[in-house]
């Protein structure tokens, strides 16, 4: 066994440990959980969606010891009161959507034939769930998997060690048997070793690009299906004919918010050369305004990053902008401590050749651009490894639908970023990964077709 522990942000301290299975241990563990997936799949589709949404209530019932605990571990500010709301509302609008999402396709019923296809169960899920929306984005998966007749294993981010462990309780509580939903604690290597094994039916995994990468080598040759949301570099641009103020506000929050450590956070901004100068004033004033300190105060509105590796690599890429050239708008915050706890810096006389503007940051920084028209903005947002989602920022519903038809990404908002429709497929392309999460897409996704050509005896 090998010891998991969690630091915290705030002060550096162990927050939690938990001990790993061992490779054994996981396998009958795994091996339980495939047992019990057929009777769960055999109950009614209603019960199972009963099931699965009083367990979401259950998780609701805990938030006030679950938002200083995520404070605690991941060191997003109480102020913002948790996850609760978009976890209830993706797994609320799956539940809603689960009777037609799952329903028999009926091809023809005739004198001599019945042809249909069902959705059935792709049978266990693994879910690996990332630390910064540890709930939501494993939320994701779990509902509709488990709605959908599948058996769930959950492993979760060492640095957020006790969300899976409260997702499970919940559950079980509300009557989810145990076997169904399991929450594991595994290393990488008991991990890659159950998923080259076959142990799995569907694997979703949320993480960096090296991560992904790691559970496609693990899954070589066993014909596991794979979802896979990795990293991101998400742009927004501002046209001519935006409303500034809204843009400014909207598209700032969704580069710092979380510490900047949100999955289609705003990572670069390119503004019309018209209303560049001032959208940079605007912005540099809102950043100047945040409030950097311990996540457990109300009046904290940005808290640590969560952990001193990812802050270090935010420093270096602007300490490398900096020495080529770009200009630094944010003095240091009295409150940088020159771990965890970062100054959010806006950035501007940046090029493409600055990782910056290149690499995923995941942090508290961005870079805005000026551009002159449509083209370049579109040429800009595409010039990156990464497309998971583009903000746009117009009055004009059919210029943006047609820039958007020019960008490689997964989602394409006007007038609004860093939201994560249910109705909407949650997905990405180029290395952000590939499969979609949601709508009626991620029940597609969570089961298989399966088809039925039934000859009728006639007399």
């Amino acid at each position: 066994m090998t010891t998991l522990s969690c630091t915290s942000p705030i002060d550096g301290s162990v927050f939690a440990t938990r001990e790993t299975l061992g490779p054994d241990a996981a396998r009958a563990a795994v091996a339980e959980t495939r047992a019990a997936q057929a009777d769960w799949a055999a109950r009614p589709l209603q019960e199972r969606i009963d099931l699965v949404m009083a367990g979401v209530a259950a998780v609701g019932a805990m938030n006030d010891e679950i938002v200083p605990e995520l404070a605690h571990m991941m060191g997003r500010p109480v102020r913002y009161g948790g996850e609760f709301g978009g976890f209830n509302e993706r797994a609320s609008y799956m539940a809603e959507i689960a009777a037609q999402a799952l329903a028999d396709t009926e091809v023809s019923d005739d004198a001599a034939f019945r042809r249909y296809i069902r959705r059935v169960p792709q049978g266990v899920v693994f879910v690996v769930a990332p630390w910064n929306y540890p709930y939501m984005t494993a939320i994701n998966t779990v509902a509709p998997a488990l709605i959908a007749g599948n058996a769930v294993v959950l492993k979760h981010a060492t640095q957020t060690l006790l969300v899976g462990e409260r997702m499970a309780r919940a559950f079980h509580a509300a009557g989810v048997p145990e076997a169904v939903f399991r929450n594991v604690f595994l290393t990488h290597d008991t991990t890659s070793a159950l998923i080259a094994e076959g142990a799995f039916d569907f694997v979703n995994f949320t993480g960096s690009v090296g991560g992904g990468q790691a559970m496609e080598r693990a899954a070589a040759g066993t014909f596991t299906g794979l979802g896979l949301e990795l990293g991101g570099k998400d742009p927004g641009y501002v046209m001519e004919d935006a409303d500034l103020d809204a843009a400014v506000d909207t598209l700032i929050d969704g580069a710092m918010f979380n510490s900047g450590q949100c999955c289609c956070g705003i990572e670069r901004i390119y503004v019309h050369q018209s209303l560049y100068d001032a959208f940079v004033e605007k912005a540099v004033a809102l950043v100047r305004g945040y409030r950097l300190g311990n996540p457990l105060d109300p009046e904290t509105t940005l808290g640590p990053m969560a952990h001193a590796r990812f802050a270090a690599e935010v420093r270096a890429q602007i300490a490398e902008a900096l020495e080529m050239g770009a200009t630094a708008h944010i003095e240091t915050f009295a409150q940088d401590d020159g771990g965890c706890y970062l100054t959010p810096q806006i950035l501007t006389n940046v090029t493409h050749d600055m990782r910056v503007m290149r690499d995923e940051s995941f942090g508290p920084v961005v870079g805005i651009m000026p551009v002159r028209d449509d083209a370049e903005a579109i040429e800009l947002m595409n010039d990156s490894p990464f497309g998971l989602t583009a903000s746009l920022w117009t009055s004009d519903i059919d210029r943006a639908a047609q820039v958007g038809d020019a960008i490689e990404t997964g989602t394409v908002f006007m007038n609004r970023a860093d939201y994560l429709d249910p109705g909407l497929c949650w997905t990405g392309c180029k290395q952000t990964g590939r499969g979609g999460a949601l709508s009626v897409i991620g029940y597609h996704t969570l089961t298989r077709p399966k088809s039925y050509h039934l000859k009728k005896v006639t007399t």
